[in-house]
Order: structure tokens, then sequence, then C-alpha cells
């Protein structure tokens, strides 16, 4: 009798388990698919620096304007305020100021000039408002002490002729003849000599204006 053959030892899988309907491989593990990193994080989106600030736009500098040149802006001078004390001395010294120079033109053409008396009123006027401001007062102090300056004015060009004439100096006949000097120049006076005045004041007004 003859024995059946006993068929060969069946190879083993290389990788250990059991064969599957023929796939050498079926034990084993599948290869990684989907995110071959795990458990990372993501790669970030949008802003890159998370929480910081974003880049400064409009104003650089924030609640202050920059300056011409650079760093902060210069603050404004604050506007000059009216003095009316200084107005007033301003117009007095102004006044006796002028007179002098009138009297001495006068004095000197031994004739009275409407322009001077007009340049007299005006340097008092524009003084007066220039350093105390152009308030009513002030103007109304300067036109008075214009007045008075083309009235001294003539006095001073009356006494420089009388001087003259006399032959003696000019203190004395101004100073010691004052009354004299103010009764020849009430008999002299005329109309254009009292507009002269009138224009002293009107030319102070105009120049507290042109000043203020």
């Amino acid at each position: 009798m003859s024995q059946p053959v006993q068929p060969p030892n069946q190879p083993q899988p290389p990788y250990g388990g059991q064969p599957a309907d023929g796939n050498p491989y079926a034990g084993a593990p599948a290869a990684p698919t989907g995110n071959p990193y795990g458990d990372q994080p993501p790669a970030p989106t949008g802003n890159p620096y998370g929480q910081q600030p974003p880049a400064p736009t409009g104003n650089p500098f924030g609640g202050q304007q920059p300056g011409p040149f650079g760093g902060a802006p210069f603050a404004p001078a604050p506007p000059a305020r009216n003095n009316l004390a200084l107005g007033v001395l301003v117009a007095l010294g102004a006044a006796v100021v002028a007179a002098v120079l009138y009297g001495v033109i006068l004095g000197s053409i031994e004739r009275e000039i409407g322009y001077a008396a007009v340049g007299v009123g005006f340097l008092v006027g524009f003084a007066a408002a220039k350093l105390g401001g152009a308030n009513p007062v002030t103007i109304a102090a300067a036109a008075v002490f214009s007045i008075g300056a083309v009235y001294l004015g003539q006095l001073i060009g009356y006494a420089m002729v009388m001087s003259d004439v006399a032959r003696v100096s000019f203190s004395e006949v101004f100073l010691d003849h004052f009354d004299t000097v103010t009764q020849v120049w009430k008999e002299e006076a005329d109309f254009m000599r009292y507009l002269f005045l009138a224009l002293g004041a009107v030319a102070a007004i105009g120049g507290a204006k042109k000043a203020g």
C-alpha cells in the first residue's frame, strides 16, 4: 500500500500573522494617512503676531501737532491786552515831545503849517494806541492831549520869535513872561489857528485807529 504524500509546509508570512485572501501583507500595519504630524497645531493664519497692535496710521505724533522743524509745536503768543494807564501816559509824553518839535518849527520859519499840526496829532494818537491799546478812553485822551500839544507848540513858537526881537533868552521870555506870550496869542488868534487845533485832534483819532 502506498502512503499519500504530505503537502509541503506552507510558507509563513514575512510579517507574522495569518494571510488573508492571498494578501501577503495582510498583517502589516496600514500606511499612515491624513495629517502626518499628528496632534501638531496647524500653521497660524491671519495676524502672525498674535495680539501685537497694528502699525500706527494717521498722525504719528498722537495728540500733538509737529512744529515746522520737528518736536513740539510753538505755543501762540498771548494777545496783547489794553492798558489804559499806559496809553494815557504815552499820549501825554508824546504830546510834550510833539509840542516842542512843533514850536521849534514855528519859531524857526515864523509861520504856522497845517501839516505840522496834523503830524502832531497823528504822532500822539499812534503812539498811545500802539503801546496802550486802541480803546475809547485812550483815543479820547490822545485827542485832548493833541489839542494841548498844538497850543503849547504855538506858544513856544511865539516865545522864540519874541526872544529874537527882544534879544533875550528863550527861557526868560517863556518862563518869566508866559502871561505876555499867552496874551499875544489871544490877540492874534484867528480862524486858521483854531482850525489847526481841531486838525490835531482829528489826526490823533486817525493815528490811534491806524495803530489799532
